[in-house]
């Protein structure tokens, strides 16, 4: 299996979904991804693996005070899962957990300026890990 890429890329087989319309936002999370590496200190971590298309995102988190200090992804891919780690981590730094925990596939869809609707499994991915990074590490 693929070691996750602290350099976020497309994979291969990810490289044609780019002929999809996305936004600027998109593009520009996908070319400049933030957050992107291993957190040294997290101390709420989850990897998730969408079983259909297999593409994998790891979050890493510090947690503390009932806040997200600081968050980083890694992730292997399709570009909109690239782009969503992304977006998501920066979203989320600075958040109370409790609100973290609320968001929704479709805000981290929006942050991007939408998503193509057979690329939103990416976004629901995005949630999940952060969902299971908190529930395992603090619910």
């Amino acid at each position: 299996m693929p070691r996750l890429n602290p350099h976020p890329q497309p994979s291969p087989r990810g490289r044609g979904s780019l002929t999809l319309p996305y936004s600027e936002t998109f593009k520009d999370h996908l070319a400049n991804p933030r957050n992107a590496g291993e957190l040294a200190d997290a101390n709420a971590t989850a990897e998730q693996t969408n079983p259909v298309c297999g593409d994998r995102l790891r979050l890493s988190l510090r947690l503390r005070d009932g806040r997200i200090e600081a968050a980083r992804f890694l992730a292997y891919g399709c570009p909109p899962t690239l782009a969503c780690g992304s977006v998501l981590a920066e979203m989320i730094e600075g958040m109370k957990v409790e609100d973290a925990v609320k968001l929704t596939r479709k805000e981290i869809a929006d942050a991007l300026g939408g998503l193509p609707t057979r690329k939103h499994h990416a976004a629901a991915l995005a949630i999940e890990t952060l969902r299971a990074a908190i529930e395992k590490d603090c619910l």
